[in-house]
């Protein structure tokens, strides 16, 4: 299902509050993002509340949207590929887990090859 529709948010209608109403549109949005927060476990919203708080401080910082749109993808893609990020984590991970195998230098590896029949073709 369509995530935007598990939130109950019509693009349409929100674009149409957004050009009509700015201000209704600010409190639509900041509704929507507490109502997100609280339906994440206990565990997680103060951390929630911390990442919406930087991406609003960011959306501040920015003099236009799509500004802000780029500011905010340089942050998500630091926490990807940055120091301490996702991808280090897993590079933690991969080497954790070769620790764990240890294969032999120069040992080859094989593996029997299956065939399955094709189904036939109607």
């Amino acid at each position: 299902m369509d995530q935007t529709k598990k939130i109950g948010i019509d693009f349409d209608t929100w674009s149409e509050v957004a050009e009509k109403d700015p201000k209704a549109f600010e409190r639509m949005r900041l509704d929507a993002i507490e109502a997100c927060i609280n339906s994440a476990p206990e565990g997680n919203r103060d951390r929630l509340r911390r990442l919406q708080w930087r991406i609003d401080q960011e959306r501040r910082l920015a003099r236009t949207p799509l500004g802000a749109c780029v500011r905010i993808s340089r942050m998500m893609w630091q926490s990807v590929l940055g120091e301490g990020g996702l991808r280090e984590r897993f590079l933690e991970l991969g080497s954790y887990l070769g620790a764990l195998e240890k294969p032999s230098q120069g040992v080859a590896r094989s593996a029997e090859v299956l065939q399955f029949a094709r189904p036939p073709q109607r």
